[in-house]
């Protein structure tokens, strides 16, 4: 592959005490890995020295303190902090959610400032992050603030992407938030993100029902039948493919889902639990709707076998290769529209 055209990959190392930099060693322990990107990882030599002996990964980085030194044929590692600092493999503490805050903030302002293409996020602990700086529910809502554009998580492989109409908020929260406008603004950008994203002309978009049995005609709760179903109707009198509700207990047993491009679930649960089940370790979340590329892995920090050396990198890999992938798919879908405007 020529050099020049490499995409530059930004990585933040996540929370120091769980399996990210373990799963970004593995991921580059093959030099090949080196012939379609340049990795730059946001942390610091000391941390991923410790990660390299503890896990027997004893592969070559190149330090920087500034992106102007970036190597495209080497594994750059950014100091974003010097001064030493404890790790404790397993264990949950302010200090991982201090130093993963520091990690992705550098790598958020190198995205917004066009010093990296796209950006990785290795795992962070949703918990031991908050601080004055950081008031969000997770990696989407933050980079929701920080980036333009709203934003749509998805969770991918190659054939299933699941969408979510409601994020990170609690269970008692989601009937009160689901209206016909949250619901056609979340069509709308996974309908985008399948144009523009994925180069699916005319996609086919599956939206699942609240209630059990989409509340059987009004027996269990009278959301689907007035709110969801007369929203869908209004979409697809727009020419968009949008079909349901659908009853989500049957929906991913049945394989209903392989029919359609993607797929809209009412809340996170009830689209990430089956997403999980037929695709953990290999899965993708993808925070589309926003200006920039940002996939992560479909884990978490995984503190139980962290230090162990036998984190599975898999995941990780899968969201560069999707993050590359999206990169060349959405700057080839902006020629086109260039070139048909002209």
């Amino acid at each position: 592959m020529n050099t020049e055209s490499k995409i530059k990959v930004g990585i933040s190392i996540g929370d120091i005490n769980g399996i990210g930099v373990e799963v970004v060693l593995k991921t580059f322990a093959d030099n090949r890995m080196l012939d379609f990107c340049t990795p730059i990882l946001f942390g610091s030599t000391k941390v991923i020295s410790f990660y390299k002996k503890t896990v027997n990964q004893n592969i070559q980085t190149h330090t920087i303190s500034n992106l102007s030194q970036v190597k495209e044929d080497k594994i750059n590692v950014l100091n974003v902090w010097q001064e030493d600092v404890e790790i404790t493999p397993g264990k949950s503490n302010d200090i991982g959610g201090k130093y993963a805050l520091i990690s992705l903030n550098e790598s958020v302002k190198a995205l917004i400032n066009n010093k990296i293409d796209v950006l990785v996020t290795a795992p962070i602990n949703k918990e031991n992050i908050q601080s004055d700086a950081f008031k969000f529910a997770g990696h989407t809502e933050f980079l929701e603030d920080k980036l333009e554009g709203k934003s749509l998580m998805i969770l991918m492989t190659d054939d299933l992407r699941v969408g979510l109409i409601t994020g990170h908020i609690p269970i008692s929260d989601i009937s009160k938030t689901i209206t016909p406008e949250l619901i056609k603004s979340k069509v709308a950008l996974m309908y985008q993100t399948l144009v523009q994203d994925f180069e699916i002309s005319k996609p086919k978009i599956a939206i699942l029902g609240l209630n059990p049995h989409c509340g059987d005609k009004g027996v269990i709760g009278d959301e689907d039948d007035k709110i969801i179903r007369p929203t869908i109707a209004e979409i697809q009198k727009e020419g968009k493919l949008v079909y349901g509700p659908f009853a989500a207990d049957g929906f991913f047993g049945s394989e209903t889902y392989k029919q359609y491009d993607a797929v809209l679930a009412m809340y996170h649960d009830q689209g990430l639990a089956p997403f999980k089940t037929l695709s953990f370790g290999k899965g993708v979340n993808y925070t589309a709707g926003l200006s920039r590329i940002r996939t992560s892995p479909d884990h978490g920090t995984a503190y139980e076998i962290a230090g162990k050396g036998i984190a599975n990198e898999n995941s990780f890999k899968a969201a560069l290769f999707k993050a590359i992938k999206i990169y060349k798919m959405r700057t080839n879908h902006k020629v086109l529209v260039k070139g048909a405007l002209k």
